[in-house]
């Protein structure tokens, strides 16, 4: 008869891999706590670490898939493993940080592995918008993973990883299109951060974890010890030098850098509140991609209270027939309508142009601060003169009508945004009864 294992040869049987490596590296020293350590297929190592810790100081369920088993493939046993993570980070409002490695699912189940897939997928999609949910991206992530990774609020991925749907991506000389590449992934807006390497990306999850709430019930406040802004905003900067002028020192963490070649969507620290940027200057007019890129940058603000500084300068919607079919007309409603739904506080800065759609579509805010040079009109300026002549488009005339709350010199915009922020870091705001808005997808 055989006798029992003890613990420690137990213990003994799972060996140091790079999955739990990962972990290690992310949580605080001596803080992991695995889970389901033991749960496996006919007694095999499992294909997964899930379990939980703290990373600077904030509780936190992971779950790192272990690409030297059987090539991280997801069974029965690793799938009950990662919803069991859900199941207990809702019960405690935790976020879930997931560590994705995998050649997909164990082929062995059958029809099976969809079944492991779709729970894990429903797990994760009930958590959508109730706590913080990170994806890494370490190796390959393919199929189903890639629809569950692309679920979280925010996908980090290493420049050698994969992240793809469906293979192969030949072109029709046969050539590697490169189309799962990670670099694509961003370009596509599905990874919003790339990193370098491993050690990267998992320092890149850490600043994110320390920035962001833990849920839905948190207050936006940011654990990094930074100096406050020197608040130097001058009306030459744009973009991410903007951001960064608005930002408590070393605090901004750009998102989807590669996708939408006008907007800047970034998360930054003020006076230690996490704050949500969005800026609009980055090129004449907005594009499609630029209008999915905020809206659901704004929607993942608003669902966990971050407060939402959106800096106004554009000519409008890029107008083509090519735009047309691309559903630009599409994107833009549901920007706008993302931007209606928001019960967020939501600050306006207009620091140059707003023309046209463009202006409606960042309105609602709770506050509009315009730059003393700002144009608001409701077209561009040849339209204008054509239709209308001579108009007064001035910051003071837009002031007169209802669109701007604030006229301000640009070395007071800090002031000035800093003020509407502690004005409603209080906001309660409720909306009408239903299960949700059918906003344009």
């Amino acid at each position: 008869m055989a006798l029992k294992k003890t613990l420690a040869e137990m213990e003994q049987s799972v060996p140091d891999s790079d999955a739990r490596k990962l972990v290690a590296a992310f949580l605080d020293e001596d803080s992991f706590s695995e889970t389901d350590k033991f749960l496996s297929a006919d007694g095999e190592q499992s294909s997964v670490v899930t379990g939980c810790g703290t990373v600077c100081g904030v509780s936190v369920f992971v779950f790192a898939q272990d690409v030297s088993v059987k090539g991280g493939a997801v069974n029965k046993a690793a799938a009950l493993k990662i919803k069991r993570v859900y199941e207990l980070a809702a019960k405690a409002g935790c976020p879930v940080v997931g560590f994705y490695d995998s050649k997909g699912g164990d082929i062995a189940e059958g029809a099976g592995v969809l079944a492991d897939y779709r729970d894990i997928l429903t797990a994760s999609a009930r958590l959508s918008g109730v706590v913080l949910q990170i994806a890494v991206i370490t190796g390959v992530c393919a199929g189903c993973a890639a629809m569950l990774a692309a679920t979280a609020d925010i996908v980090i991925a290493t420049e050698k990883s994969e992240l793809f749907l469906t293979a192969p991506f030949n072109n029709a000389d046969g050539k590697l299109a490169g189309a799962g590449t990670a670099e694509n992934a961003a370009k596509a807006g599905v990874c919003q951060i790339l990193a370098k390497d491993n050690d990267d990306a998992v320092d890149k999850a850490k600043i994110l974890m320390a920035m962001l709430p833990q849920n839905n019930l948190s207050a936006p406040y940011c654990l990094i010890d930074a100096a406050q802004s020197d608040g130097n905003v001058t009306a030459a900067l744009k973009g991410m030098e903007l951001v960064s002028a608005f930002a408590d020192k070393g605090t901004v963490v750009e998102l989807g850098e590669k996708f939408g070649s006008a907007a800047v969507t970034a998360i930054a620290a003020v006076n230690a509140s996490t704050t949500a940027f969005v800026t609009t200057d980055r090129a004449e007019k907005l594009t499609a991609a630029d209008c999915a890129k905020i809206a659901r940058f704004v929607e993942f603000a608003d669902a966990f209270s971050i407060p939402v500084v959106t800096i106004v300068n554009t000519e409008g919607f890029a107008g083509s027939s090519a735009a047309e079919l691309a559903g630009s007309v599409r994107d833009c409603a549901r920007l706008a309508q993302v931007y209606a739904n928001a019960t967020t506080a939501k600050i306006n800065l207009i620091t140059g142009k707003a023309y046209g759609a463009a202006a409606v579509a960042f309105a609602g805010a709770d506050t509009t601060i315009a730059l003393e040079n700002a144009e608001i009109s409701p077209m561009n300026l040849e339209a204008l003169a054509a239709f209308a002549g001579e108009t007064d488009i001035s910051a003071f005339a837009a002031a007169a009508v209802g669109m701007a709350d604030q006229v301000v010199e640009a070395e007071n915009a800090y002031e000035a945004v800093y003020g509407a922020l502690l004005v409603y870091s209080g906001k309660r705001e409720s909306s009408p009864a239903r299960k949700h808005a059918n906003i344009s997808l």
